[in-house]
C-alpha cells in the first residue's frame, strides 16, 4: 500500500529553500554580463576603454562582443592610425634626433590627462609627473550599466578625446564639464586609454594624497586639508622596464604651490625633462611666477610652444635655444600674448622645419616649438628612441570582429 507523504519537517523545508536560492543565484550569475567590478584588473580596464582586447580570462571579454564596444574599437583604431602617421611618428623622430639623452624624470605641468604627448616626446623617462586642476576620478564601473549605457559611456569617452586627437590639445572649459559628469569622470579613464594605446602594460594603480611636506601617502577615506589628490600608476612598456606615472590634481598658481608639497615631491627625483603645451599662457601671468621659476630651475631639457615660459625669462647665458617651425603669434582668444623677441628668434634664419604640429597653432605649417637645453647639463648618451624613431610604434593588438 502506498504511503501518503505528510508535511515536510522544518529542516527539510530550509534545505530545499537553500538549494533553490543557490540554483537561482547560479542562473542570475550566468545571465550577468560580468562579475563584480573589483575583479577587473586595471590593465584589462585600460585595454577595454582603449578598444583593445582584454586578457582572455577577463570578466570584460563578454562586453567586447557588444556592438557599442566594437564601434568604439574600430573608431579608435582609425583615429590612432591617423595620429601615428600625422603626429606621433614625427614627434618620436624629432625627439630622438634633437633632445640630447634623457633624464629619469619627465615633468608636464598643466597637462590634464595628456600622457599621449608626454610619452611621444620623452619615451624613455622612468617617472612621469603630470599635474593640472582636472579631477583624478576613479575606475569606471561599466558592469553596472546596461548595454546601451555602456555604449553611451564609450561615446562620452571618445568625445573627451576628440580635440587632443584632432588638434593636439584639450579645451580647458570643455574638460571641466566633461570630466565631472557622466560615467567617465576624471582623468583616469583617459590616462588608461593613452597608456594602453601606447603599448603600456599597467601593473598596479594606487590612489594617493600628496602631503604638504612632499611625501605621498595612500588615499584616506576623507582628504585632509592641504593635500592634493593623485593617482600612482606602475607600468611597463615594450622593453619591460618598470616605470611610474603620477597624476596630481593640484593648484599650480603661486598661492597653490606655496601651500602644496608638489615642488618638494618633484625635487626628490632630480633634474627633469619638461614639456609645456597648450598651457593657456598661464606662465605669462604674474600669478604663476613660482611655477615658471621652478620649471627653469628643475629642467635640463624643455620643450614648449609659445604658451609656455615667455622668452624674456629664459637666460641666454644659461640655455641653448633651438627654434623649430614658424612663430605666428597667439590665436585670437589669447590677446596681448604676442612676443616680439620670440618673433625675432624664429625670424633670424635659425628656425628649422618641423613635420608635426602642437599647441593652439596645431597645423604643421603654423606651429612653433622651442627646445631649450641647459648649458650646464652634461651631454648624456644618445636618446634610445633615436634608433627606431623613424618607424611607427607597434600598435597594440586587439581581437578581430
Amino acid at each position: 500500500m502506498n504511503r501518503i507523504a505528510g508535511p515536510k519537517s522544518r529542516a527539510e523545508t530550509l534545505d530545499i529553500s537553500r538549494i533553490a536560492a543557490f540554483v537561482a543565484g547560479l542562473l542570475l550569475f550566468s545571465l550577468a554580463p560580468v562579475s563584480a567590478a573589483e575583479t577587473i584588473s586595471p590593465n584589462d580596464m585600460a585595454r577595454y576603454l582603449a578598444g583593445l582586447a582584454p586578457a582572455q580570462d577577463s570578466p570584460l571579454v563578454p562586453l567586447t562582443k557588444e556592438s557599442g564596444w566594437i564601434r568604439h574599437a574600430r573608431t579608435l583604431d582609425q583615429a590612432w592610425s591617423r595620429l601615428e602617421k600625422r603626429q606621433l611618428v614625427p614627434i618620436r623622430a624629432w625627439s630622438g634626433k634633437h633632445i640630447p639623452g634623457h633624464r629619469q624624470l619627465m615633468l608636464y605641468m598643466f597637462s590634464g590627462p595628456d600622457f599621449l604627448y608626454a610619452d611621444a616626446f620623452y619615451p624613455s623617462a622612468k617617472t612621469y609627473i603630470l599635474s593640472a586642476l582636472e579631477p583624478v576620478g576613479g575606475h569606471p564601473d561599466l558592469t553596472r550599466l546596461s548595454r546601451g549605457g555602456r555604449a553611451s559611456a564609450l561615446q562620452e569617452l571618445r568625445g573627451s578625446m576628440q580635440t587632443v586627437l584632432n588638434y593636439s590639445f584639450f579645451i580647458t572649459k570643455q574638460m571641466k564639464s566633461e570630466l565631472r559628469t557622466g560615467n567617465m569622470r576624471g582623468t583616469l579613464p583617459l590616462l588608461y586609454v593613452f597608456m594602453a594605446r601606447a603599448g603600456k602594460t599597467i601593473r598596479q594603480v594606487e590612489f594617493v594624497d600628496l602631503n604638504p611636506d612632499g611625501t605621498v601617502s595612500p588615499r584616506g577615506a576623507t582628504q585632509a586639508k592641504g593635500r592634493s589628490a593623485g593617482v600612482k600608476i606602475e607600468f611597463t612598456g615594450n622593453d619591460q622596464e618598470p616605470r611610474t606615472l603620477y597624476y596630481f590634481r593640484t593648484d599650480l598658481s603661486n598661492g597653490g604651490l606655496k601651500k602644496s608639497g608638489f615642488r618638494k615631491f618633484c625635487e626628490t627625483f632630480g633634474a627633469a625633462d619638461s614639456l609645456i603645451k597648450s598651457a593657456s599662457y598661464l606662465l605669462h601671468s604674474g600669478n604663476f611666477t613660482i611655477a615658471r621659476q621652478f620649471l627653469l630651475d628643475q629642467s635640463t631639457a624643455l620643450v614648449q610652444d609659445p604658451s609656455g615660459i615667455p622668452l624674456k625669462f629664459i637666460d641666454r647665458k644659461a640655455w641653448n635655444l633651438h627654434p623649430f617651425g614658424k612663430y605666428l603669434g597667439p590665436i585670437n582668444i589669447f590677446p596681448g600674448r604676442y612676443q616680439r623677441d620670440l618673433k625675432r628668434l624664429f625670424g633670424s634664419g635659425r628656425a628649422r622645419p618641423i613635420k608635426f604640429g602642437i599647441g593652439y597653432r596645431w597645423r604643421t605649417h603654423e606651429t612653433s616649438v622651442l627646445l631649450a637645453i641647459k648649458k650646464s647639463a652634461a651631454a648624456p648618451a644618445v636618446h634610445p628612441a633615436a634608433q627606431s624613431a623613424e618607424q611607427p610604434s607597434q600598435q597594440p593588438k586587439r581581437q578581430q570582429h
